[in-house]
């Protein structure tokens, strides 16, 4: 089973993350002060402040990062070279591979290039320091 963990301000990571697990039917869990990890996953986050890692994704990779097997950021393109920037900082910070960025809540092509890079290059491996750079 694929873990999906996620934070969600706007609703555009949410709204992804719904239609990732009505095709797959993985499991995902929102990212809150009380969640207890017990499963390694992948990390669905948003950029925020013009390509600033959200304070509770920070946290929560602080604690849990050598759980996650990739990180993926939604972003908007009218950021410039800003677009996707938490993914990148986490990925770096944490050693994390890159899975992909997509803009606000993604399109269907997002969400199976997504499913498709988790189910071929991610499920169920281990992480190693190795950078997808798909995004």
């Amino acid at each position: 089973m694929v873990h999906l963990y996620y934070d969600s301000k706007t609703g555009n990571v949410q709204r992804f993350i719904n239609k990732v697990i009505q095709i797959t039917g993985w499991q995902a869990h929102k990212i809150e002060e009380d969640l207890n990890v017990r499963e390694a996953g992948h990390l669905v986050t948003f950029t925020t402040k013009l390509g600033c890692v959200p304070d509770k994704t920070q946290s929560f990779m602080d604690s849990y990062a050598s759980k996650i097997f990739s990180v993926t950021s939604s972003g908007n393109r009218n950021w410039g070279k800003n677009f996707g920037l938490a993914a990148d900082k986490i990925s770096e910070d944490y050693d994390v591979p890159l899975a992909m960025k997509f803009e606000l809540s993604g399109t269907m092509e997002d969400i199976n290039q997504f499913i498709d890079i988790i189910k071929h290059q991610y499920n169920d491996s281990k992480r190693g320091s190795q950078k997808l750079d798909i995004a």
